[in-house]
């Protein structure tokens, strides 16, 4: 038999393990240390399995009155899942624990880690597809059949890749739940085999590295705005998103009369909701003091529009607009064989091959979310590796468009 001491010594291990407490009732050690409570029987032949909730919260008193209740449910010839099954019918969702009212409380404990457009696309997505059919549910309740019959229901008007996403969204509403024990399990754990397969990533059309020559050929040749061009430049040296480059403000600028100049964006400002920093190469200097020469505005003192690097009077923003730098590679030709955000690609492939640099180095200057456990524990942020990193990036950039110019193969 189990006591207190023995189930607090008990430790996780690289596998879930078990030990019994007599009667049917045991205790399921998950490798991530979750001790939970578990009640085994047969029943008309069949082996069957309850859960009973978490240790410590339901103490062993506690599940050995449950194993005791189960056990009479049985003397009298009732099968207890079938019983838990009509009590759960009868009665209304436990208060806190419907799946629309964790769901709500996981989007409040999540929305914080991303932007306000992204947040409102999940609760639209929740509200529109999933609250309506298991809303008000207990959370314990629904089964994998339940979920499967919403996933299936978007595919069959053509969502195959959103059905995805939602079936996503909804594991993890589940998977909040379970370590305070309102949930045992995520019913949505398995389902991905039952449904369609998703579309195939289709990657943006990017410049390859031989021909970025080419490419700054025609980008010389093009009779744009300065300022415009000026922005894709400096989108394409930092390696940083389109968005990113449009609100770029004087003020996020640090040392640039120094040896370590750095552009940092706050994290209001960044997909990911974390703040950014872009160590800025010789070029990228230059390119910054060209822009601050051009801003009339900052010049006359007019900062409601001068506190912009690439202000735009007539814009709503502010600011030069999305398609203004897409544009610029439309007349050059590259209408549908490359575009802006390719730029990032190209660098990523480019430092990778060159084995110089590690590709969390690149992935930092990228600013994209390590996954799983190693993006919970790295906050590294590589600043001494990145440095000559985008300096290497830059000069190699300068050196396409030396080779493209003189008419040379790079």
């Amino acid at each position: 038999m189990l006591t207190n001491i023995a189930l607090k010594a008990m430790k996780a291990e690289a596998k879930p393990y078990k030990k019994s407490d007599g009667g049917g009732l045991f205790i399921l050690v998950e490798a991530n240390g979750s001790k939970l409570w578990r009640f085994a029987y047969r029943y008309h032949g069949k082996q069957k399995l309850l859960s009973g909730g978490r240790f410590p919260q339901t103490s062993l008193g506690e599940a050995r009155a449950w194993r005791e209740t189960m056990k009479h449910q049985l003397a009298l010839g009732l099968d207890p899942s079938e019983e838990r099954l009509k009590e759960a019918a009868d009665a209304p969702a436990a208060e806190g624990n419907s799946f629309e009212e964790i769901a709500r409380e996981w989007l409040v404990a999540r929305q914080l880690a991303w932007v306000p457009k992204y947040a409102a696309h999940i609760i639209r997505r929740l509200e529109g597809d999933v609250f309506p059919v298991v809303g008000d549910k207990d959370i314990r309740e629904i089964t994998p059949r339940d979920m499967l019959d919403i996933f299936r229901a978007i595919q069959a008007r053509g969502s195959l890749e959103m059905a995805h996403r939602i079936k996503n969204y909804c594991s993890e509403v589940f998977r909040y739940a379970i370590p305070d024990g309102r949930c045992d399990s995520d019913p949505c754990r398995d389902l991905t085999p039952a449904l369609a397969k998703k579309k195939p990533v289709r990657h943006r059309a990017k410049i390859t590295a031989k021909g970025l020559p080419d490419f700054y050929v025609k980008f010389n040749a093009d009779t744009g705005e300065r300022l415009s061009h000026l922005a894709l430049r400096w989108t394409i040296m930092t390696m940083v998103r389109t968005q990113e480059t449009r609100f770029a403000d004087f003020e996020e600028f640090e040392a640039m009369e120094g040896d370590e100049p750095m552009w940092r964006i706050s994290p209001e400002r960044m997909k990911m909701r974390n703040e950014h920093l872009v160590p800025l190469p010789r070029q990228a200097v230059e390119l910054y003091q060209e822009i601050r020469e051009l801003n009339v505005y900052r010049a006359a003192g007019n900062m409601r529009l001068g506190r912009f690097l690439f202000p735009v009077p007539i814009a709503k923003s502010l600011v030069i607009s999305e398609n203004r730098m897409l544009d610029i590679m439309y007349r050059m030709g590259f209408r549908g064989k490359a575009t802006v955000h390719g730029f990032r690609s190209l660098a990523s492939t480019v430092l990778n091959e060159t084995g110089d640099f590690h590709p969390d180095w690149v992935e930092m200057q990228l600013a994209h979310q390590p996954q799983g456990v190693r993006g919970v524990y790295n906050s590294a942020t590589y600043l001494k590796h990145r440095r000559p990193m985008l300096q290497w990036w830059a000069d190699y950039l300068d050196e396409a468009e030396a080779k493209g110019l003189s008419g040379r193969d790079f």
